[in-house]
């Protein structure tokens, strides 16, 4: 099978690089992966995307930029990319089932995943209380108390974020010391309404069955105590996608795509990056969505160029 554009990955980067690809006459083929709707589909409602007074439900919003790439005429199927040779032309895809895909163009859009603790607790209510992301769910908490678990820039960042919008912030701190930058840990600090627990580690999320109660903690001596909180946040890192394109595209030390400038360009002419996969900063479905419109732009003009 060929095609003119592939893009891999379903989450807002990949459906907008769809419809923008496919309003360019690149026809492309759409392989949505594991988790179709990308990592927003495990959040409820998204507060913050342009364009819904009342907010929407990320698994209606995602259907409904699904639909509009099919309706516009999109081929979207499900399955895996598994390999991507990139020294050819053009590119030699692979499929989980074995099916060789031959692209002119590819856009990556595998988007990024969460890091989580992986206690059962904390997936029975993951999207009930439990989330990787300040900014998109730190809305629902406003005067209400909050938990964030780390001790990185990151964590600190998204205490400091949530303490301007929350009665009370915990931080969960695994070690005696933050490893955040000076800078970030004298924010925090200074911030009257956060409340470092230092040497602790979670043991399991309570809750009423209906969302998050509580946290339970083990102190490094032993000690074991619960804290009340109505939300608890992941502020432990995220890990790009982008495992199958390692020693094939250029990357950061934590495995992002790094693309060129403003552009989706990665490191090999006519493959694209965008979303997540190659965004450690911003992480937000609105930006996400834009890069997906710039890669199938940078695609069309990169084919332009061919003839």
């Amino acid at each position: 099978m060929a095609v003119k554009c592939l893009i891999i990955g379903g989450g807002p980067a990949g459906y907008t690089a769809a419809i923008y690809a496919v309003r360019a006459g690149l026809e492309p083929l759409l392989i949505e992966g594991l988790q179709p709707g990308g990592q927003l589909t495990t959040t409820t409602i998204v507060a913050n995307y342009p364009g819904f007074e009342d907010g929407i439900d990320a698994n209606v919003l995602m259907p409904a930029m699904r639909a509009q790439a099919v309706k516009l005429g999109a081929v979207i199927r499900s399955g895996v990319v598994v390999g991507v040779d990139t020294a050819s032309r053009p590119f030699a895809v692979t499929l989980d089932g074995g099916e060789a895909i031959a692209a002119d163009t590819v856009i990556i859009a595998t988007g990024a995943s969460a890091k989580y603790l992986g206690l059962p607790s904390e997936n029975k209510y993951k999207g009930l209380g439990v989330s990787a992301c300040a900014t998109c769910d730190g809305f629902f908490y406003r005067r209400r108390t909050v938990a964030v678990v780390g001790g990185g820039d990151t964590a600190c960042e998204e205490a400091t974020y949530l303490a301007g919008l929350c009665k009370k912030v915990y931080l969960i701190v695994r070690r005696d010391v933050l490893r955040a930058s000076e800078a970030m840990q004298q924010r925090v600090r200074n911030t009257e309404n956060i409340e470092i627990l230092w040497e602790c580690n979670t043991r399991e999320v309570l809750g009423d069955g209906a969302g998050v109660t509580g946290v339970r903690l083990e102190r490094r001596n032993g000690e074991v105590f619960d804290i009340d909180v109505d939300g608890f946040f992941l502020a432990i890192g995220h890990h790009p996608n982008s495992d199958i394109f390692a020693g094939k595209l250029e990357m950061d030390a934590e495995g992002y795509i790094l693309t060129d400038g403003k552009s989706s360009r990665t490191s090999v002419e006519g493959i694209f990056a965008a979303g997540d996969v190659q965004d450690p900063v911003y992480r937000q479905a609105v930006v996400a969505a834009a890069s997906g419109a710039r890669a199938a732009i940078d695609a069309k003009h990169y084919l332009d160029n061919l003839k």
